[in-house]
């Protein structure tokens, strides 16, 4: 596979998209929908051979449980597709507007960021989502998946490119990378490519700003704590741990190390052990907590693991600031979240956690672009330049300098015939 030709020819068609009209890129998602709905036993079938497949290769249960595409999660997607009809187009909006002076009018405008290379794990519905999002922001993609949904993948990026092509969509913005030769190729591409998002580890997110001079946005591990504080609702806080740690395990945003005030320790952790048991989650704890229920040891390896399984390592902490060094020691940046009553705890908490989303008596499984109303996401940032958390449309965009003028020089400012006025604008660009 040449990925620089294929990399031009999304370069091309991108220049095209990102001048589309609301109108036709809200008709194609419509399309897109449409066809999914339309070929749903088409999509499961493919999706059974990557399942069948990765099950002979003995995949790991919580990724097998990634993979899995099912009516429901097919539904999910086709509503995540919808939402983004119903979100404005983020293209073209005016940011800020200035009279420079009389008849001289500066404008910042929103723009699509070009093309984007984005990899990322073997779940299939993550591809429509950065398909849909990227067509809605007026992008090009370069797409990369896991290679154990590779059947799925093939078949979804048929059925959009088919869908798009319907109402006029040139067919080359979207693409679909299945080697890691690819990816090596890819990110080489720095004169085509105007983005790399790759989601997983840390340690791939670094090896991938090593190897290439593209502009990085990282997603990386998931390392969610809950500190449950000693002015907690009890009946509150286990519903929070229960459903951050155990609906669905394998993902960025499921809970990891869970925090204990020593004061609420004892009869918290006894009600947790009991109903964790329900749900086959294996707990790991300090020695505090070893003291209150018998569980195995953790180590400090398991305060910075994101397990992506059954699993919870717990700790005992004398105080707020306690709770505090240990998420910014050992988080990762995504999501945080403390259970408490006390607002001036909570406030301290949501101030001083040094993550993309932090919580005040939630499930850190809210950390999501589609229940944040976003349409979807490209991923969660961790990083802090241009995007942080959930990337919607809005982080999938740049912006544009428009000036109006009637003729006017800076020979005539310099010589001071002629003196900036700098006054805001409340009209729309002209364009």
């Amino acid at each position: 596979m040449n990925i620089s030709a294929l990399a031009t020819q999304v370069k091309q068609a991108a220049l095209q998209l990102g001048a589309l009209t609301s109108e036709i890129k809200d008709q194609a998602l419509a399309q897109i929908a449409t066809e999914l709905k339309e070929n749903q036993a088409r999509i499961l079938a493919a999706n059974e051979l990557d399942l069948a497949r990765s099950e002979k290769e003995k995949l790991a249960p919580p990724l097998l449980k990634r993979l899995k595409f099912d009516v429901k999660k097919l539904d999910g997607v086709i509503a995540g597709v919808e939402s983004l009809i119903r979100l404005p187009d983020p293209v073209g909006e005016t940011k800020l507007a200035t009279q420079l002076d009389e008849g001289l009018e500066l404008y910042r405008v929103t723009c699509p960021l070009g093309v984007i290379g984005v990899i990322f794990e073997s779940r299939p519905d993550a591809l429509v989502q950065i398909a849909t999002l990227c067509l809605k922001s007026g992008n090009g993609v370069l797409l990369k998946g896991g290679t154990e949904a590779l059947e799925t993948n093939r078949v979804l990026t048929e059925i959009i490119v088919q869908a798009t092509t319907k109402v006029g969509i040139p067919p080359n913005w979207v693409k679909l990378l299945e080697s890691r030769a690819d990816v090596a190729e890819m990110l080489r591409q720095d004169q085509l490519i105007d983005l790399v998002i790759p989601r997983g580890s840390n340690d791939f997110v670094r090896y991938i700003m090593d190897h290439s001079r593209i502009p990085v946005m990282g997603h990386a591990d998931g390392i969610c704590h809950c500190y449950v504080d000693a002015e907690a609702d009890l009946e509150m806080a286990l519903k929070i741990v229960i459903d951050s740690k155990t609906q669905y395990v394998a993902v960025c945003n499921a809970l990891e190390t869970l925090l204990v005030h020593q004061k609420i320790a004892g009869p918290f952790l006894k009600k947790l052990e009991e109903e964790m048991a329900k749900h086959e989650v294996v707990l790991l704890g300090c020695e505090q907590t070893r003291q209150i229920i018998e569980i195995r040891a953790a180590t400090d390896a398991d305060w910075e693991t994101e397990y992506l399984d059954y699993k919870l390592s717990i700790k005992i902490v004398s105080d707020l600031d306690e709770a505090l060094d240990h998420i910014n020691t050992y988080g990762s940046g995504h999501t945080d979240t403390i259970v408490t009553n006390n607002r001036a705890q909570a406030g301290q908490f949501l101030s001083l956690v040094d993550s993309g989303n932090v919580f005040w008596n939630a499930s850190t499984r809210f950390s999501d672009g589609f229940r944040y109303g976003f349409g979807a996401e490209v991923g969660i940032s961790t990083s802090k330049l241009h995007a942080r958390g959930p990337v919607g449309l809005e982080g999938l965009l740049s912006y544009k300098y428009q000036l109006i003028g009637q003729g006017q020089i800076v020979t005539d400012y310099v010589a001071q015939q002629k003196t900036f006025q700098h006054k805001p604008l409340s009209k729309e660009a002209p364009f």
